[in-house]
């Protein structure tokens, strides 16, 4: 009955014809589902030309938001929950306002760390067309379209700066696709109702129903300049309307939002336009500091054993020469006695993204650095018949000695040629220097270099004194001169580029100033203008600057003023060079050691440099000398993998202080992280006199282990936050720690915030709802006391052992700043004062752009022990203030002879953010 009903057989024989029609089913089906979801958004290529354009700009445009759909997906997606929509919500939109934000286009406000879930203001408008008075500011409009009628329409959208409209499917946020945009990179921008300026601002046709609500965003930039406006309009396209504003009609609320608090952010939606993550930074980033090194993740390397490193050096007691225990550092001075310390390899924390030619790593004066460039680091080779001994003579300054003739000798090359010529007076005897500019003469004609005697007017060498000239009977040119053949009259040689007959050729170059022209030296009126390509002259210059025999000649009809046309045409078009016959110019450039120069002084004014950098030919040797004790010690057992960190700290009495941190290899491969203090005793007793004929050797060199100086990697670190207020910024630091520990699984470090009874959150339960795995919070009374705030939360430390890290509210911490913190803190000898970057306004971590704060001290590591005993924060000095106390601390740190290791450390930020509302409410 069965192979009656299927012939298996049959089937078989026919496989491919089988095969054939599966495919072509298949083909069929994917081919129906693209027609059904380009009718749901109306784009009909029949009734509109460019529709599957915009369609595959569309979705190009709003894949450039969505740099990992999986990621994306899993972050927000799963997370949504429909809200429930009320009757009462119609007639406006949800607005919510970031504020003190800079940047022109939709790319720039989405850096923003608060955005979308923490805007600074949640309000409602009653149209989609606003005016904000503000500058600096990002705008999200969302809420539910209502269409009057059912349709086809067109969406249109017109801003200052840039601006983009995203529309649902449907009632969902999920759905929201790109319909219309000004421009993406800034600099796109059309005035109120405009909204044909661009393509993109007006979407392809999209078939509404007016049964349906569809759920809409807006996103809006404006920075400081012009008049802020952005406004959304549609029209049917079967109708002869234009396109008119979406007013209260057809909008209403996503939800209401009134009496929520800043932290309540449960009915903010997520979407493809506005959704909250974290960007990492990309392996191709501009600058060298965004780009990712092995520092960064050092930590995760599990450490050599402790028992390993015992013995390796001898043991030698650390006393620096530098500390001040006992002696009185004059108040707020502190700060200006910090020394910076030396890494090795380069940590690229100079900011050359941020630089500009006036950097003060190159130590020049601005004025200099403004007039004369980066001359004096090149040195223009000279004629090739000179000495290379010659050319390697720095360039003299105008105001040196002169030859004896009177004339300065300058290289042919340079730009600005300054000339001491003689000059005749009245009895043609007496000679004094003129200091004269560049002339087209000189430039052709002039050579630093003396001439041999000459045969036909036994005159004293170059410069020659001319014989009275028809052009003028004052002038020198250092040149021999013979007769003309036309008029019996005396003109330039061959050689010359130059001739009487053509005084306005440029013959190769620009010239700056013609002789003819010199009010000095002729006595006329120099051009004023030049118009329509003639120069206006007055009778006296012309007759004085043209030969008389050329302009009436018969032989040379209107050669002059065709002449004059043709060469103004050339002299303008000529490039600049300075002699066609000359080969491409060169220069001697010498290495430039521009870290070698920099000193471990910290320089208030220099904020772009970065940390002082150690060569290798000083890192390289030391660290070959510990890998010999240790090979010494345990032989076979480790072997050097590569130098991650070499941190200096410079004693030019006793010895530096050395900090290695080396991949090692154990026996078995598997690679472990070496992370010692070591000292570098400096050799005493009297030196030998040196034998100047045997190559003197470096010593090897003298390393010991500092008794006591060594950091404890199990040492609890306590991050101390005193707030009031700050719910975004709150947040935010809640959800940093929580990134810290799932990066690290490092349970040794514990969040303290201390709280002046903020209204605006609650802290507690903020902390509650976490994924930190430690945590305090100790909620306090009255006006907010940043010293008191501290030293509250330093109290509820009870391990006197452990770390105390008095923070900031405003930061984004790298990774590793926990190990960071525990490497540079030393109980009883070191504290951490870590160098921040502060980053500018509308700037991101991920995209840094900013200075390093170099004058602030308020983050600082110290062990609560060594705080203790020096006094603790001054809560009697700075009751009512903030602002001082951490240079007033470390004073006392300093006095205590404790030193202070400053480093600038990658990846650390402090965002942007203006002061307003920033705790200045005094209760009464």
């Amino acid at each position: 009955m069965i192979a009656a009903l299927l012939p298996l057989k049959k089937v078989l024989h026919n496989s491919k014809y089988l095969l054939f029609g599966t495919i072509l089913l298949l083909g069929v089906v994917v081919v129906f589902n693209q027609m059904v979801q380009t009718e749901s958004w109306g784009l009909n290529p029949y009734i509109d030309d460019n529709g599957w354009w915009r369609a595959m700009v569309d979705k190009v445009f709003s894949e450039d938001h969505q740099t990992d759909p999986v990621k994306v997906s899993n972050a927000w997606r799963s997370n949504y929950t429909p809200p429930t929509w009320k009757p009462e919500f119609k007639g406006r939109a949800n607005l919510h306002a970031f504020e003190d934000w800079c940047g022109t286009s939709t790319a720039a406000l989405r850096k923003n760390g608060h955005f979308p879930l923490y805007p600074h203001t949640r309000t409602t408008v009653k149209k989609l067309a606003v005016n904000p008075k503000w500058s600096n500011y990002g705008l999200r409009i969302f809420g539910y379209l209502h269409p009057h009628t059912d349709g086809e329409f067109s969406i249109a959208v017109s801003s200052e700066d840039n601006s983009e409209f995203w529309l649902s499917t449907d009632d969902s946020p999920l759905n929201v696709k790109l319909l219309a945009w000004v421009g993406k990179t800034g600099t796109e921008w059309a005035v109120p109702g405009e909204f044909d300026k661009y393509a993109s601002q007006t979407s392809g046709p999209i078939k509404l129903s007016s049964q349906r609500r569809y759920f809409f965003e807006v996103l809006y930039v404006q920075d400081d300049k012009g008049t802020g406006h952005v406004e959304v309009a549609w029209k049917l396209l079967n109708q002869d309307f234009g396109f008119t504003i979406i007013d209260s009609k057809h909008i209403s609320l996503y939800a209401s939002e009134s009496g929520l608090l800043p932290s309540d952010v449960s009915t903010i939606p997520q979407t493809a336009a506005s959704h909250h993550h974290i960007p990492s930074k990309q392996p191709g980033a501009t600058a060298d500091m965004l780009r990712e090194e092995p520092r960064d993740t050092f930590y995760r390397v599990p450490l050599v054993s402790s028992n390993f490193l015992k013995g390796v050096l001898a043991d030698c007691s650390y006393k620096p020469s530098y500390t001040l225990k006992g002696v009185r550092v004059p108040r707020y001075q502190g700060i200006h006695m910090v020394r910076l310390s030396y890494i090795y390899p380069n940590d690229y924390t100079r900011l050359t993204h941020m630089e500009s030619d006036e950097t003060c790593i190159y130590q020049e004066h601005p004025s200099d650095m403004k007039t004369n460039g980066f001359s004096k680091y090149i040195i223009p080779d000279g004629p090739e018949e000179k000495s290379t001994t010659d050319f390697a003579k720095p360039l003299q300054d105008e105001e040196e000695a002169s030859d004896l003739t009177g004339t300065k000798s300058v290289p042919n090359d340079e730009k600005d040629h300054v000339v001491r010529r003689k000059k005749s007076v009245s009895d043609d005897k007496e000679d004094f220097p003129v200091r004269k500019k560049k002339s087209l003469l000189d430039d052709a004609e002039y050579f630093p270099v003396r001439r041999r005697k000459s045969v036909l007017d036994d005159k004293e060498d170059f410069p020659v004194r001319r014989k009275k000239s028809m052009l003028d009977d004052k002038e020198y040119f250092p040149v021999r001169r013979r007769k003309s053949v036309l008029d019996d009259k005396e003109v330039f040689p061959v050689r010359k580029r130059k001739s009487v007959f053509d005084d306005k050729k440029d013959f190769g170059f620009q010239r700056r100033r013609s002789v003819f022209d010199d009010n000095e030296d002729f006595g006329f009126r120099r051009r004023r203008s030049v118009r329509n390509d003639e120069e206006e002259f007055d009778a006296e210059a012309d007759q004085k600057e043209v030969w008389p025999g050329l302009r009436n000649n018969p032989l040379f009809p209107d050669t002059y003023s065709r002449k004059h046309l043709r060469e103004k045409e050339i002299e303008k078009n000529m490039p600049l060079q300075l002699d066609l016959k000359m080969s491409t110019p060169t220069a001697k450039v010498s290495y430039q050691d521009l870290q070698a120069l920099q000193s471990d002084q910290v320089n208030f004014g220099c904020n772009l440099v970065g940390n002082v950098q150690l060569s290798s030919s000083e890192a390289l040797p030391l660290v070959k000398a510990f890998m010999d004790k240790l090979e010494a010690k345990h032989p076979g057992l480790f072997r050097l993998g590569r130098v991650i960190n070499v941190v200096k700290r410079v004693d030019e009495v006793r010895g530096s202080r050395y900090l290695l941190e080396l991949e090692v290899i154990d026996s078995s491969g598997k690679l472990l992280r070496l992370s010692q203090y070591i000292y570098n005793l400096n050799r005493s007793g009297r030196r030998r006199r040196r034998d100047t004929t045997v190559k003197e050797l470096k010593p090897p060199p003298l390393l010991c282990n500092p008794m006591g100086f060594q950091w404890n990697p199990a040492a609890t670190v306590h991050i101390i936050v005193p707030v009031k207020n700050q719910a975004r910024w709150v947040q935010q630091l809640i959800t940093e720690m929580e990134r810290l520990f799932k990066e690290t699984q490092d349970t040794n470090f514990n969040l303290i915030i201390t709280d002046y009874s903020s209204s605006d959150m609650d802290v507690k339960k903020a902390l509650e709802k976490s994924s930190l795995y430690r945590y305090d919070y100790l909620k306090l009374s009255g006006n907010f006391e940043r010293s008191a705030g501290l030293q509250a939360g330093v109290d509820l430390v009870k391990e006197k052992h452990s770390i105390v890290f008095l923070c900031d509210l405003h930061l984004h911490f790298p990774s590793n700043i926990i190990d960071a913190i525990r490497t540079h803190c030393v109980e009883g000898y070191m504290v951490f004062a870590p160098v921040v970057m502060r980053l500018d306004c509308g700037a991101a971590p991920f995209d840094a752009r900013g200075f390093w704060e170099l004058d602030g001290f308020g983050l600082l590591g110290i062990y609560k022990s060594d705080l203790e005993a020096v006094g603790g924060m001054n809560t009697e000095k700075f009751k009512d203030t903030w602002g001082g106390e951490d240079v007033e601390l470390i004073d006392r740190i300093l006095e205590g002879g404790l030193e202070v290791e400053r480093i600038h450390l990658r990846n650390f930020y402090h965002n942007f953010h203006s002061k307003r509302g920033m705790w200045v409410t005094q209760v009464s």
